[in-house]
């Protein structure tokens, strides 16, 4: 075979094999198998998701570097699936001390509410965090222990959701200062990855997209 024949053949068999490595629909089981990697600290843009051609699969990915946000502790910890709240940064979900409970209304009991303790800012001498309107999310919000994919259905069913549509969702996640809390936690605790901003953008891109949720299966 002549050189130049050979050369051809190779580079056939080589785009053959890097176009069938991954189809374009092929569900995406972890976000590293798709996109470049990222900081633990640090949220990809919704540009970066561009590389995903079906909008169905763009979507899912979407979601699942939306949930490094939500499943974060700074996050998790007050979407208990219980009747209190967790604290601390890593995934051993220890129980907030001192005990409370999350009383019929989310914001504690009478004579320890969580706003006995938690004022509308940190208080950095004490190491008391705290934002405006601090509550624990409703039961039927909770994260602690669930998948991307169940985040997913529960964010929009708006019997699970607090009653929001998916604009509502958008708005509450990239502009309410509660969930911006997470990303000014104070007293040397490890905020969510990214910014607010950044997770804001990526919600609305998992709106704009079909608001999909990934597979069982599937992990940032």
């Amino acid at each position: 075979m002549r050189p130049s024949l050979l050369l051809g053949t190779s580079v056939v068999v080589l785009v053959a094999a890097v176009s069938c490595s991954r189809r374009p629909s092929e569900p995406i089981g972890r976000l590293s198998d798709v996109l470049s990697p990222v900081a633990p600290n640090e949220l990809r843009s919704p540009e970066a998701f561009a590389v995903i051609a079906d909008p169905s699969e763009r979507s899912k990915a979407l979601f699942l570097e939306a949930s490094r946000v939500l499943l974060h502790p700074r996050c998790a910890n007050c979407h208990p699936d219980g009747d209190s709240p967790y604290q601390g940064a890593g995934a051993d979900w220890k129980p907030h001390y001192p005990p409370v409970t999350r009383g019929p209304q989310d914001k504690g009991v009478v004579g320890m509410e969580c706003t006995s303790c938690h004022q509308d800012r940190n208080v950095e001498l004490a190491r008391v965090p705290g934002a405006p309107n601090w509550h624990l999310a409703p039961r039927e919000m909770a994260w602690v222990g669930r998948t991307p994919r169940a985040v997913c259905e529960q964010m929009k069913d708006k019997s699970r959701n607090g009653g929001k549509t998916l604009a509502q969702i958008v708005e509450h996640n990239a502009h309410d200062e509660l969930v911006g809390w997470g990303w000014r936690p104070g007293a040397g605790r490890e905020p969510a990855p990214g910014t607010q901003e950044r997770f804001g953008a990526i919600v609305a891109a998992w709106v704009e997209t079909g608001a999909e949720c990934p597979s069982e299966e599937a992990r940032p």
